[in-house]
């Protein structure tokens, strides 16, 4: 296709989590925020690369690949990014996400001018849940 009939371009930053358990991340994913899947590949082991969106807001997860300097929380002993989902009501985003199987770090309430609670999900990745007051 020619370079003036490819779709226009609009920027964006997606994080791609690596986990152990592709496959298992994102089916937590589709039960604890509703994600639906928009790309998705598999390989004969069942290790996945995915892309879900939540709402519209895109990620992408993938097995951790240490050969390719891709380590997830469970390798690294804890992150080094927190995911911050702003949604309408966190309130019963984050009770999903719990429902789900995530770990709280604190609960949902009100501070700096936010309505944020903070949680871990089973692959070690944290998520602050919340939107502006």
């Amino acid at each position: 296709m020619p370079q003036s009939q490819l779709p226009p371009i609009t920027t964006s930053i997606a994080p791609w989590l690596s986990v152990k358990g592709s496959a298992k991340a994102v089916a937590f994913y589709k039960q604890a925020f509703g994600a639906i899947e928009t790309f998705h590949l598999e390989d004969p082991d069942g290790n996945v690369v995915a892309k879900l969106s939540v709402g519209g807001a895109e990620f992408w997860l993938g097995d951790e690949s240490p050969e390719h300097g891709n380590f997830s929380p469970a390798a690294l002993g804890g992150g080094s990014v927190r995911m911050v989902l702003t949604i309408a009501d966190p309130d019963a985003m984050f009770a999903q996400a719990m429902a789900a199987g995530a770990v709280s770090v604190f609960p949902v309430g009100e501070d700096y001018g936010w309505r944020l609670g903070r949680l871990v999900d089973p692959f070690g990745h944290h998520w602050e849940i919340g939107r502006p007051l």
